[in-house]
């Protein structure tokens, strides 16, 4: 990675969950800025037409003048298109318009790779790509999936966590045996936790029975700061560095870089 000044190609992870309200963009962009703050170059690609993402990091998605819209139809270049939050990482920004991209993309050749094909052209400048995919299997998530070398799975310990997960782990043998072969599960990240909840306990003991070392470590607690900080266009970690929210992500990034080093 760049702290040996090696310029090495990004490794891609898609973070994703079928089910909506798990903290997929908390996990997207304060991952990134956590990132980020470890020196690490960093994109993160907001695949959800609602912009949250983008947002979330500062950039307003009403004025945007080229987006991953533009991306994904060949319009632009992820050079064209990126922005750089306050945060010290780059957004490939999202707003509205990327709803139409379903339809419009469904004539064009080779139409789940273009996500893909868009990255490879910026991948050596950057140690990390992520993508915050939309809470739907559409053509969007398939474009992330079939991009990304690994997926990181945001999921809240509660009763039907373990239903959705199963059919999530299910479209992924889908694409990594039709799209892309070397799509791995990076790992499993519980969020919104609360210790105190049985339930929680529960299906956060189920979790690790069933998936072992993929379940990361860290924990992302239920945080009211980590909660408000979207409002400000920012990241956790610059709207309250100590609070616990801001605390836990920087630990899944030294967790994440830790088991990288691990595996090479």
């Amino acid at each position: 990675m760049s702290r040996n000044g090696t310029r090495s190609v990004a490794r891609t992870i898609a973070i994703t969950n079928q089910k909506g309200g798990v903290g997929k963009t908390t996990t997207g962009v304060n991952l990134a800025a956590s990132l980020a703050a470890t020196q690490r170059r960093v994109l993160l690609v907001d695949l959800d037409p609602q912009g949250n993402a983008t947002m979330g990091s500062g950039i307003d998605k009403r004025t945007l003048s080229a987006s991953v819209y533009e991306v994904l139809l060949g319009e632009k270049t992820v050079a064209e298109a990126r922005q750089r939050a306050n945060a010290g990482y780059d957004v490939l920004p999202s707003n509205r318009e990327l709803a139409g991209a379903e339809v419009e993309l469904i004539e064009v050749d080779h139409r789940e790779t273009r996500l893909k094909d868009a990255l490879a052209t910026v991948a050596a400048d950057y140690d990390f790509i992520l993508i915050d995919c939309p809470p739907a299997l559409n053509l969007l998530t398939v474009n992330g999936l079939t991009a990304a070398q690994a997926v990181m799975i945001p999921m809240q310990c509660e009763y039907y966590a373990l239903e959705g997960l199963s059919d999530l782990v299910g479209t992924i043998k889908r694409v990594r045996a039709n799209l892309n072969p070397d799509l791995e599960i990076e790992g499993l990240l519980r969020t919104m936790y609360d210790p105190r909840n049985t339930l929680a306990q529960q299906v956060s003991a189920q979790l690790l029975q069933h998936f072992g070392d993929k379940v990361y470590r860290t924990v992302i607690p239920r945080n009211v700061r980590l909660a408000e900080a979207p409002s400000h266009g920012l990241p956790a970690l610059e709207f309250d560095r100590s609070s616990k929210g801001a605390q836990a992500y920087l630990a899944l990034a030294g967790e994440m870089l830790n088991r990288a080093e691990v595996t090479q």
